[in-house]
């Protein structure tokens, strides 16, 4: 092979190589720069656990004037709670784990007065739980995503003092639960 032609292939690999590398490089970079998403496209939070502050109990109810009151109880490392969102036009339930100041959890929430696919969204979430430095109450931080999700969208609630949950209180009474007839 003579001198002229070796170049001639070397250069040819280096601009396929350089092109290559531009035409995928953008991507690659986008994807690390949007956060916690796995390879699958799954948003997944990234929170470590801590220490849950000294005295604080999972187990209460904790409001957000978006979600409405969260009875959560928890038993051993498992927790459990249910919702009512605060204009009640749905109701949730929630199941999960603890690890010191972190619950992972999965979720489903109803539509009151639908029927049919839409009237149940599913998904994933987590809250840290948190002891502001002032006397202000406890707080939960979170995020809760549709799917496969953990995360996208925020939910924080404060801790609600001198109230016990009662998580059958946020369920729809028997009007409630009937969907939406055709007519």
């Amino acid at each position: 092979m003579s001198a002229s032609k070796f170049l001639r292939l070397t250069q040819s690999r280096m601009i396929s190589a350089v092109l290559g590398f531009s035409l995928l490089a953008p991507v690659a970079f986008s994807q690390a720069a949007c956060g916690p998403k796995a390879d699958d496209g799954v948003l997944r939070a990234n929170v470590k656990a801590g220490d849950m502050p000294e005295g604080a109990d999972w187990t209460g109810v904790y409001f957000s004037q978006l979600y409405g009151y969260l009875h959560l109880v928890k038993e051993g490392k498992t927790i459990s709670g249910k919702w009512r969102t605060a204009n009640g036009d749905a109701w949730g339930e929630l199941h999960g784990e603890v690890i010191g100041d972190l619950m992972h959890f999965e979720w489903t929430e109803h539509k009151i007065g639908m029927v049919g696919p839409s009237a149940t969204s599913t998904g994933k979430g987590y809250f840290k739980y948190e002891r502001p430095k002032s006397n202000d109450s406890d707080k939960i931080v979170g995020e809760w995503g549709l799917g496969p999700n953990e995360a996208g969208n925020p939910w924080d609630a404060v801790k609600q003092q001198n109230m016990q949950p009662d998580p059958d209180s946020v369920m729809p009474d028997e009007l409630e639960r009937r969907g939406s007839g055709g007519g």
